[in-house]
Parts: structure tokens; C-alpha cells; sequence
């Protein structure tokens, strides 16, 4: 890929990675697209870029150091955060241009073999493998950077100060265990306030802060985040988790109502409304509050790219649906089909929701104390 030399992979591997002498095997991971008709030019040329990378890291993996990499392809699972399928292919031949295309290009392996005999994975794939690769590397102890959308717009976001990136993330994830909520106040076109309440106890915050120091982790690349699974009723006691959360969809503002951490309606008055009602009615897990993320990357210099992997580290991100990969309950059996299992990151920046501000962000302690942590869209703890 034009940007990333050898040696950039190199270091890059290095930095994401830090060395462990258990370390002998990188996988990337690229998934082949099952209909052709969905393939679009930024897949091919992400699979373009994962031949690439395989390539040139092969060639330097004695200085990393690995014994080898491996290009590992499967069919693609059709939404982000599904399942992985039970085998991949490790392959010997070049990637084919639909996944029918893949017998004979290499060794058929269960995905569990791949797991237990890799140590390290990065996958730059068009659906997010994050969930299920959270889920594999807590079972096996690998370490994963996954990079669902990855492009070479997003080149800028691996060579800033990941040092200071990370004392970022480290902050906002010690205020977020501590707090018991976070109240969000939100206005549409500078006039109409909306009001959340996420419920934030009994769980701990996450920090994402794009290095893998430690076996069993898995999470983003580019990263630059913290976040939290707001409390989802679980413990015999409602979530609190409430309120009118507003998206913006296509220039239309749709109007959710949250309840006990659910999205049970929502108004509006178009085509997109229409879409999301009818998906809430279909899989009312999708209505679920999966997460309430803090990205920091806004505050670097970096622009959204119109891939969620590096946009929804830029600021206030709210997801619906899938949370067990994060240490929530709703998971895959939850949704009524693999094909349907989702976690969709609604992000909260003017370039992707121009007609709604995030006017506030105040966390509330145990001890009855507040802490503005945003206003007007920026950070006021930094």
C-alpha cells in the first residue's frame, strides 16, 4: 500500500504490539466478498492492501521479530460484529475476487486452529471483526487490531502521539468508573434540546488506546478512546439508562426514545425513520444501548473519513445493539440470525451529524458530585 513501507510495517507491528518472546506467527486477516454484486472499490483495494502488507511484512518478519505471516481469507458474514464462519483459509495464491473463488488457493483450517497456533492478527476487513475476536482472544490469549473500513486517508492516524493519546483515554476511563451516569444534553439546528440519562453502574470503562501490550486483548486500530456499556438491567434492578436521544440520517433528524436502556420508537417524519422503525420492530435487540464511547482523535488534527473504524474516535459516539464483546449481556443469540447481528456507532461530530451539538456531558459520582466532562462538542478535562 502506497504510505506504509516495510519498515513502517515493521515499526507499526512493534508499536501495536509490544515484543512478547511467545510471539511467532502474525495473521492478517481479510475477508472475500460471498456476492459481487456488494463488492465496492474501497473492499478491493483493502484486500489489495492486505496482499501488500502480507508481503512486505513476510519479508521483514525476522525483524519484528516473527517466524512468519500469514494471509488468512474467509467468506465475508454480510454485517459488522457477526460471527466469524467455523474455517478460513490460509492462503498460498493471490486473494480471488469473490469467495467461491477460494478453493484451491490454500489450506482449509477451522478457525479455532488459527486461533490457538496465532499470536497476533491484524484485520483489515470491510465488516468489523471486533466483537468475535474480543470474544476468541480472551479464550486463547492472542492479541488482535482489528480495522474494519481501514483506508490510506486513515495513514495520518498511526503516526501521531499515541503516548499522549493514551494518557487521554487513561483519564476518561477512570472518570467513567467512577461515575455512576452521565447526563447528555444534546440540541438540534441550535434550538431543540434533547435530554439522556445512560446508566453507568456496575460496570467499568474501557480505554482503547491502540497498543496491545497485554495477551487476550483485542480492539481498534486506528484507537483513541474510552468507553462504557451502560448498565442493561441485568442485576434484578431496571437500567436507568433514558431520555430522547436525537440521530441525524441523511439530513433527517429521527427522535429516539430510550427506555430502560432500549429504544422502543422513534419519530420522524421520512424515509429513514421508516427504516429504523421497521428494523427496531424486526430486531429489537438493535434498540439496545450498546456503548457510550469518548474518542480523542478530534483533538490531534484528524478529520472523519467516512469509515466509523477512525471516525467514532473523533468524538461522542452512542452504539445500538451488540455489547458482549464488551462486557455487556446482548449477543448474538439475541438477534434473530447471524446475518442480523450488529453494534452501529451513531457519532456525534458536526461532520457527520452537522444538525445536532453535544451542548453538555456531566458526569455524576457516588458522592453526589458533577463534572462537566464536554461542552459545546469539546473536552473540558483535558
Amino acid at each position: 500500500m502506497p504510505g506504509l513501507s516495510e519498515k513502517d510495517l515493521v515499526d507499526l507491528v512493534r508499536s501495536v504490539f509490544p515484543r512478547d518472546t511467545g510471539d511467532r506467527i502474525l495473521g492478517i486477516l481479510v475477508d472475500i466478498p460471498r456476492d459481487p454484486a456488494r463488492d465496492n472499490p474501497d473492499w478491493k483495494a483493502r484486500r489489495a492492501m492486505a496482499e501488500e502488507w502480507h508481503t512486505r511484512l513476510a519479508a521483514g518478519a525476522a525483524s519484528v521479530p516473527l517466524e512468519s505471516v500469514r494471509l488468512i481469507a474467509y467468506p465475508d458474514v454480510g454485517s459488522n460484529n457477526a460471527e466469524l464462519p467455523a474455517e478460513a483459509m490460509i492462503m498460498n495464491a493471490g486473494l480471488p475476487g469473490e469467495a467461491s473463488g477460494l478453493a484451491g488457493r490454500g489450506e482449509v483450517v477451522p478457525f479455532e486452529k488459527i486461533f490457538r497456533e496465532t499470536q497476533l492478527f491484524l484485520a483489515p476487513t470491510e465488516y468489523s471483526t471486533t466483537a468475535p475476536l474480543k470474544n476468541a482472544a480472551r479464550r486463547h490469549l492472542f492479541r488482535a487490531a482489528t480495522m474494519p473500513g481501514f483506508s490510506e486517508r486513515m495513514i495520518p492516524a498511526l503516526r501521531i502521539d499515541y503516548g499522549e493519546v493514551g494518557r487521554r483515554v487513561g483519564l476518561l476511563k477512570a472518570k467513567l468508573d467512577r461515575a455512576e451516569a452521565a447526563e447528555v444534553a444534546f440540541l438540534v439546528d441550535g434550538e431543540q434540546r434533547c435530554d439522556m440519562v445512560f446508566d453507568l453502574r456496575h460496570r467499568t470503562a474501557h480505554e482503547s488506546s491502540g497498543r496491545f501490550p497485554a495477551k487476550g486483548t483485542a480492539g481498534n486500530l486506528p484507537s483513541g478512546e474510552a468507553y462504557i456499556v451502560p448498565y442493561e438491567g441485568e442485576k434484578g434492578e431496571p437500567s436507568l439508562t433514558a431520555g430522547v436521544l436525537p440521530v441525524e440520517i441523511g439530513g433527517e433528524i429521527l427522535m429516539f426514545t430510550i427506555e430502560g436502556n432500549k429504544a422502543v420508537a422513534v419519530r420522524g417524519s421520512g424515509a429513514a425513520r421508516e427504516a429504523e422503525a421497521a428494523h427496531l420492530a424486526r430486531e429489537p435487540a438493535y434498540g439496545n444501548m450498546a456503548e457510550l464511547g469518548f474518542g480523542v482523535l478530534g483533538d490531534f488534527g484528524l478529520l472523519p473519513v467516512g469509515e466509523i473504524l477512525l471516525d467514532e474516535k473523533l468524538g461522542l459516539h452512542v452504539a445500538f445493539g451488540r455489547s458482549d464483546h464488551f462486557g455487556g449481556r446482548v449477543g448474538p443469540a439475541d438477534f434473530s440470525s447471524a446475518a442480523e447481528v450488529i453494534h452501529l456507532d451513531r457519532i456525534y461530530i458536526p461532520a457527520t451529524q452537522p444538525r445536532i451539538l453535544v451542548r453538555s456531558v456531566v458526569l455524576h459520582y457516588p458522592d453526589a458530585s458533577l463534572e462537566v466532562l464536554m461542552e459545546n462538542g469539546r473536552y473540558k478535562v483535558f
